[in-house]
């Protein structure tokens, strides 16, 4: 017969309020800082030619108007170096210039008034190259980030481990870092991505061991969304709750836009930077008894631009609903076109089903008035309450 087994050390559990932020040294970036307990910044990419700088500015203003808080512009000609200057002068976001095979192009690009320059050590041509871009970005007083790729190591790391693996990409990050250190040089950030999420996974928790510069997360050549946002998630989501991660771009085929709201969004749900009220619904099924599709959507229009942490649960059925809508900060269970509300998992008032919405969005006022000035604490309950971050 088996044994039961011993659950009392259960009991003694304190709940886990999520790994704190991995410590990193601070690196500025034009007016944002990244590192340290910054918020995670999200950026993009531009998807235009960097040389046609109505196009480019065009769709760095609509990244902008999507919160994009950094930009980043590829510069693989001299006409495109020529661009930086103008595109600089009409955007209100650092601006960042992506290098690649040139390193004469990175020397040209940082006689601009850039922001942040962006190389690949693989394939930018060699120590002695890599070493006369970090002597002018030093000069210039601008940050480096050292974007490691899988798909672009250094051959002799990757016959050294077999493939391009999560030490080899490491090992790729630290050698470089090194021969920035010793110009006198420490404005960097990092960043190992692959299309393989476990290797991402893996090389960024491998890193966060040796080093405290900040790191730049993502999972490149994602692909087409969802799948892409999904797989990114996937990603990313490990790391971020790890700890580590202080800025972030989500990699979607096409229109660079939607990488922002799936950026904010994967902050969102593992809680590293919460900036809007996070609305919880159950699942259709045949015990449902209000038309949650209804409330839901009316909540959305009337929350949407809100800024509340604020946790909203709406429930349409007796089963789980009382209970999951006390773990809210505000909750509904509801069943047969009347439910109950909760705040902070004490029963406040009954409503009828035409009466949830308004309910709610009062509720949403009350809790704005009593609790944005208040620390993020761990209720009685032990519920981790949402953080209040930046």
């Amino acid at each position: 017969m088996t044994q039961p087994r011993d659950l009392s050390a259960l009991r003694s559990l304190e709940p886990h309020p999520g790994k704190p932020r991995h410590k990193t040294r601070e690196v500025r970036v034009g007016d944002k800082v990244v590192g340290g307990n910054n918020p995670i910044w999200v950026q993009s990419m531009t998807t235009t030619d960097t040389f046609d700088v109505e196009a480019t500015v065009k769709q760095i203003k609509l990244l902008e108007a999507a919160k994009c808080e950094l930009v980043r512009v590829t510069v693989p000609k001299p006409e495109d170096a020529g661009a930086l200057s103008e595109i600089k002068k009409r955007i209100g976001i650092p601006l960042i210039c992506d290098i690649h095979f040139d390193y004469k192009m990175a020397l040209t690009a940082l006689d601009h008034p850039v922001d942040k320059i962006r190389i690949n050590p693989g394939n930018i041509g060699g120590a002695d190259r890599f070493k006369q871009v970090v002597r002018k970005a030093k000069d210039r007083g601008l940050p480096m980030r050292i974007g490691v790729n899988a798909g672009s190591l250094e051959r002799e790391l990757v016959e050294k481990y077999g493939f391009p693996c999560p030490p080899a990409m490491v090992e790729s990050a630290i050698r470089y870092i090194e021969m920035a250190e010793a110009e006198g040089y420490h404005d960097m950030i990092i960043s190992l991505k692959s299309s393989d999420v476990l290797t991402v996974v893996e090389a960024y928790r491998l890193f966060a061991k040796y080093c405290d510069y900040p790191t730049h997360i993502g999972v490149t050549e994602a692909g087409k969304p969802p799948y892409a946002v999904t797989k990114s998630a996937s990603g990313l989501a490990p790391i971020l709750l790890d700890g580590i991660g202080d800025t972030i771009r989500i990699s979607l085929l096409g229109d660079p836009v939607p990488e922002i709201a799936a950026a904010f969004d994967i902050l969102q749900a593992t809680q590293r930077r919460v900036q809007k009220p996070e609305l919880i619904a159950c699942p259709t099924c045949g015990r449902l008894a209000i038309d949650l599709e209804k409330i839901i959507a009316e909540l959305e229009k009337r929350l949407e631009g809100k800024t509340t942490p604020v946790k909203i649960s709406v429930l349409g059925c007796v089963v789980n609903g009382p209970g999951e809508a006390r773990e809210a900060d505000i909750g509904i269970a509801a069943g047969n076109g009347k439910g109950v509300i909760f705040r902070n998992g004490e029963i406040v008032r009954n409503v009828l089903e035409a009466e949830m919405v308004d309910a709610l969005m009062e509720e949403v006022a009350y809790w704005e008035a009593n609790n944005m000035n208040k620390k993020p604490s761990v209720a009685e309950n032990g519920k981790m309450r949402l953080p209040v971050v930046a």
